[in-house]
């Protein structure tokens, strides 16, 4: 089957390789994923989207370990409780390894877990001395704040399509 394959590939690169124009042979032959769910953009992007109500926020994970199993747990629906006026929290289903520290300043837009199971979404800019795993930031997180209010809110995470 192996062979068959390669001979396969000879051919479409001699094909390719002649006087007509093709696109790369990468586009069209892709291999089989057999027995996986995850589509191969999936895999490989770390993007992911962050809804509240009508607005949606694109967000980039960071690629460590924490973010990757946060990843795999994608679609999340989390109810998040209202904190000292700059941030949103709420429990994941499972914890997470986490391998925290100290950032100093905590930024408008990060993502990040607190102990190992509980996601942080921040919206305003401040010093902090508590430790936190980093799993991401809101790429344009200027409108954060008013789409998240100043209650609870539930907030969905799903991965970018």
């Amino acid at each position: 089957m192996k062979n068959a394959f390669g001979g396969m590939l000879l051919l479409l690169s001699m094909l390719c390789n002649s006087a007509t124009s093709c696109n790369r042979m990468d586009s069209f032959i892709q291999p089989a994923n057999i027995g996986e769910n995850n589509s191969n953009e999936n895999m490989v992007s770390n993007r992911i989207i962050i809804r509240i109500g009508a607005k949606s926020f694109a967000a980039t994970l960071l690629d460590n370990s924490t973010a990757k199993v946060f990843k795999q747990m994608l679609p999340l629906i989390i109810n998040m409780k209202e904190l000292n006026g700059n941030e949103k929290y709420g429990d994941l289903p499972k914890s997470l390894t986490a391998n925290s520290s100290n950032p100093g300043t905590i930024h408008n837009g990060d993502l990040m877990l607190y102990g190992s199971n509980t996601l942080v979404v921040f919206y305003k800019t401040f010093s902090t001395s508590y430790n936190y795993t980093k799993l991401g930031v809101i790429d344009d997180a200027a409108d954060l704040a008013s789409a998240l209010g100043g209650g609870n809110v539930s907030v969905t995470f799903e991965l970018q399509k």
